[in-house]
């Protein structure tokens, strides 16, 4: 069954073409408008998808909205006489009204839906000196050849579909892949995460701790009497005393207040005596 006719306006239409020389990448731009009232979803495929970067490759249009797509063409070697096989296939879908789905998804659930059309791709070199012949014989043989190209337009068709289809099961397949890679990837970063999260809990737990019990034994008394109590000190007798140690200066008594009394009555007595004695001798001299 003939699938219907591309929803979006695809500029150009049939062909891309790349400007060589191919030793850098070169880029071709295709622009796709939506010319239709409805939100059109589109997907770029090709048939080298290791030589080619599509940027969107993607995406959805709204109503009347363009969108340019870049196609980069890596580095290659360029053989003229090689046959160019790479082709491009622009789907597109009109957005279900009944429901909100993945975008991967859609292309699964209703192929029957789908609108492509084929590009083919076009290398363009600088010609040297001896290739304009070479030029000429192809175009000759081109020419001679045109009418068997007609008999093999079908089989051609069907041989391109085949190629896009499993180009998509290919891309599909990577992408999952890669996917499931960055999936276990992050589990991985989330568990090393979760046990650091972990171990700085415990930290701040145990410094928790130690602070409060450093502010416990700071504030209560019977903490300190505990820890001087904690601290060995050895019992030395009162009347002890080192043997090797030089003797204590022996100190007189101080005399008590009774004392200093009597001593002074004594020399008071003393001498009145001796006033005494010295007034009886000069009374006994006259």
């Amino acid at each position: 069954m003939a699938k219907p006719a591309q929803l979006l306006t695809i500029e150009p239409a049939n062909e891309l073409k790349f400007q060589g020389p191919f030793r850098t990448a070169v880029a071709s731009y295709m622009r796709l408008t939506n010319p239709t009232d409805h939100d059109i979803y589109f997907k770029i495929k090709t048939t080298a998808p290791k030589k080619y970067c599509v940027r969107p490759n993607c995406g959805l249009l709204e109503p009347r909205e363009s969108q340019e797509i870049a196609i980069v063409l890596q580095p290659f070697i360029f053989d003229s006489n090689e046959k160019n096989k790479h082709k491009f296939m622009v789907q597109s879908m009109v957005k279900p009204d009944d429901e909100d789905i993945n975008l991967e998804d859609l292309w699964k659930k209703y192929p029957e839906k789908l609108m492509d059309s084929k590009l083919r791709c076009v290398f363009e070199c600088p010609l040297d000196s001896n290739q304009p012949a070479q030029a000429t014989d192809g175009s000759n043989a081109a020419a001679a050849a045109a009418p068997n190209t007609a008999a093999g337009n079908e089989g051609n068709a069907q041989f391109s579909n085949a190629q896009f289809n499993a180009m998509s099961n290919d891309d599909e397949l990577q992408s999952e892949a890669a996917l499931l890679k960055e999936i276990k990837k992050l589990r991985d970063n989330e568990s090393v995460l979760r046990q650091e999260n972990l171990q700085l809990r415990e930290q701040i737990v145990q410094l928790h701790m130690e602070a409060e019990g450093r502010a416990k034994e700071q504030s209560s008394p019977a903490g300190a009497t505990a820890a001087a109590k904690s601290v060995p000190v050895q019992s030395v007798p009162v009347h002890y005393q080192n043997p090797y140690s030089p003797p204590p200066p022996q100190l007189g008594r101080i005399p008590s207040l009774d004392s200093w009394y009597a001593l002074a009555f004594a020399i008071f007595i003393c001498f009145v005596g001796v006033l005494i004695g010295k007034s009886m001798v000069s009374e006994s001299s006259k």
